[in-house]
């Protein structure tokens, strides 16, 4: 409830600072042209304000048809950039607020008893917030249209103690496949065309299948299905992936549903991993690859992985992949506490979907929720590989963070 209180007065805050930005910044637009604008504008924000409500309800009952999909996902688009415009018109209250309170102490101190100071909000500000609103929300629009626009990365590890044989070795990571929010089967099918021309020696998906519900991947499966790699496809579960997020008439509903999603991958050809190792051969050498359930360190999220089962039997001087869907496992966990895990492939982040990435640069808003969000992180010689994810939830669309394949290449270190 306190949540809901919270969201409420948030959402009324942005209401307010929004519609004051333009109003303030359509000052100098006569009528009737300026109520037929401020009228038109409060209607988009009122479906924009209940985008939230509207978007909890259908992305877990079901989408009434594609249509609804879009339009409240552009509504969501519009929602932000009030986010963003009613931040602007707040921050540009707080400067001509602090401006007035100058001039009035400069007033007073040298004319005593003229220290009243008009105060009046600036036609600029309010279009200036208009405009940084305006530009976040045409953004958003266009990530739409990136969404299937994957990228490959490409990234050398050199890994300590890898076995001669596995010298090259050549991984390409999925991660955040999230098959219900598709709607374009050729493109996703462009994007596993992609990730078998790299000629992978082997296929690892870091989890979050699907966003909810097993049958979200059945139009799908045949696609995925031509993953094939010489030393085989393995995946994890992610926290999408366990149903939790959705109601369910039983538990034995919500357990049936786990099961027919792991069968769905078996039928793939895939290899679920549950807390449990398997021992990877070539050329006479061997490596240690284990797979944990969810495991995250941040509140809120699920904790079914359990490390030192999956790793019991395995020898501890041999180098060790591990494939976890949630990065804060790496830190909480994993990081010195397991030496032979050398190196550790997660997703969860997205990156957001969001962000602006260089060779000099990068920034998400993900890093203000993960300390390790996207690419490759180190801790003396255990390395960390956050994939940015394959697919997208909640916002259809990646602006600035595209979908990822990862082919990562192993060498001794």
């Amino acid at each position: 409830m306190r949540a809901f209180l919270f969201l409420l007065l948030f959402l009324a805050a942005t209401a307010y600072y929004a519609f004051t930005a333009v109003h303030t910044g359509l000052r100098h637009v006569e009528a009737p042209a300026r109520q037929l604008l401020l009228i038109a504008y409060g209607l988009l924000s009122a479906g924009a304000l209940a985008s939230p409500l509207m978007y909890s309800r259908w992305s877990a009952a079901g989408w009434p048809n594609t249509w609804a999909k879009h339009a409240v996902h552009a509504l969501i688009a519009v929602l932000l950039g009030q986010i963003a415009m009613a931040a602007l018109m707040l921050a540009g209250d707080l400067l001509t607020g602090i401006k007035a309170a100058l001039t009035a102490a400069r007033s007073a101190w040298a004319t005593p008893g003229t220290a009243d100071v008009a105060v009046q909000r600036s036609p600029l500000a309010g279009q200036l917030a208009m405009l940084g609103g305006g530009l976040l929300t045409l953004g958003l629009l266009y990530g739409v249209f990136r969404r299937y626009r994957y990228r490959v990365r490409t990234v050398q590890i050199p890994i300590r103690g890898l076995p001669e044989a596995f010298r090259g070795l050549r991984i390409v990571q999925l991660s955040d496949i999230h098959a219900g929010s598709f709607d374009n089967p050729e493109a996703v099918r462009r994007g596993v065309d992609m990730a078998l021309a790299l000629h992978p020696d082997l296929i690892l998906f870091s989890g979050d299948l699907v966003n909810n519900r097993a049958d979200e991947f059945a139009p799908y499966l045949s696609i995925f299905a031509a993953l094939r790699a010489p030393l085989g496809v393995y995946s994890v579960l992610g926290n999408h992936d366990y149903g939790d997020y959705v109601r369910w008439p039983s538990l034995s509903a919500k357990q049936e549903n786990l099961r027919k999603l792991l069968q769905y991958q078996r039928q793939a050809g895939w290899q679920p991993l549950l807390n449990e190792s398997v021992a990877i051969q070539r050329g006479g050498d061997t490596l240690t690859l284990t797979g944990v359930e969810n495991w995250s360190g941040r509140a809120g999220f699920s904790r079914y992985g359990n490390l030192a089962k999956a790793l019991s039997g395995t020898p501890a001087n041999r180098p060790a992949i591990l494939i976890s869907h949630d990065p804060s496992h790496w830190e909480a966990e994993v990081v010195g506490n397991y030496p032979q895990v050398v190196l550790t492939l997660s997703g969860h982040t997205h990156g957001m979907q969001f962000g602006f990435e260089s060779r000099w640069f990068k920034w998400s808003p993900a890093q203000y929720f993960y300390k390790q969000w996207a690419g490759l992180y180190r801790r003396g010689h255990q390395y960390l590989y956050v994939n940015r994810g394959f697919g997208f939830l909640g916002y259809l669309g990646r602006l600035g963070m595209p979908p990822e394949i990862a082919l990562l290449e192993l060498s001794p270190a």
